[in-house]
């Protein structure tokens, strides 16, 4: 009935596209995303054309990035509705994107917010 949990080195193991869904699949199960802040907000990162907000499915997952330059950085747990109503609004005023699930050497797939809101979107039925 439930997938199996992945470990963090399991998940983080994946492509880009396979941590997308795991993060997806998790969100919609615990209802949370985790991102990085230090005393000036949240971490970006940037890609050759996009100014990104990196989301992690796990707290773990989060930590794994706050070393070296970010060692000062603590987690932010983001429920997700409060994703759903401020975060997708207020990022693309700013024209921010997500880099869904970054592991050291991939910063993941990379989308405007409103498409990973999409896919969060749990689907009503009438």
């Amino acid at each position: 009935m439930s997938k199996t949990v992945k470990t963090f080195a399991e998940a983080a193991g994946m492509t880009p596209e396979g941590r997308y869904d795991y993060l997806v699949e998790q969100v919609k199960q615990h209802k949370v995303l985790w991102t990085l802040q230090d005393q000036d907000g949240c971490v970006m990162l940037t890609t050759e054309d996009e100014d990104c907000i990196p989301m992690w499915p796990t707290e773990e997952a989060a930590e794994s990035w706050a070393v070296d330059d970010w060692s000062d950085c603590q987690t932010l747990a983001i429920p997700y509705d409060e994703w759903h109503e401020r975060w997708v609004p207020g990022m693309e005023d700013d024209d921010l994107f997500v880099a869904v699930f970054p592991v050291q050497d991939d910063l993941g797939v990379v989308i405007p917010p409103y498409e990973l809101d999409q896919r969060l979107v749990t689907k009503q039925s009438h």
